[in-house]
């Protein structure tokens, strides 16, 4: 008797564990998207087919161009320019919804999907003109 009582409690737990998952977050990543990404490719798809090359945003001889998202919903993003490799930064704010990551600097919104999101790398694909870009930590 002692047995099945063990059994039948040890296989309420496993039930309770396996009907306990999270279904909610429609296939959103539970990674924080707070930190400084490196611009790494940009592309599109084409016939179907995800097409990406080195962002040619990044200045030669200069570090890479940069997206900053700070845990105060501020989005920086870095852009190095010219021989001299002059850092400009733009301040605005970004807000995380579901897998939309929309950026709004001054009256300009863009509103991307998160394609990819883990420890490494940011993947978005802008809504309105389709361009992916990749960022990597």
């Amino acid at each position: 008797m002692k047995n099945k009582a063990l059994l039948l409690g040890l296989l309420s737990i496993g039930f309770f564990a396996i009907s306990c998952s999270n279904d909610d977050n429609e296939g959103e990543t539970i990674v924080p998207i707070q930190g400084k990404y490196n611009l790494s490719k940009t592309g599109t798809i084409v016939n179907g087919q995800e097409v990406l090359i080195d962002a040619i945003e990044n200045e030669s001889g200069c570090n890479r161009d940069y997206l900053d998202l700070r845990v105060s919903n501020a989005a920086v993003i870095g852009d190095y320019d010219g021989t001299d490799c002059a850092l400009t930064e733009t301040t605005g704010t970004y807000v995380r919804s579901h897998n939309d990551l929309t950026i709004t600097i001054g009256n300009v919104s863009s509103v991307s999907d998160i394609m990819n999101l883990t420890n490494k790398e940011l993947k978005i694909k802008d809504k309105t003109t389709g361009v992916i870009t990749v960022y990597t930590r």
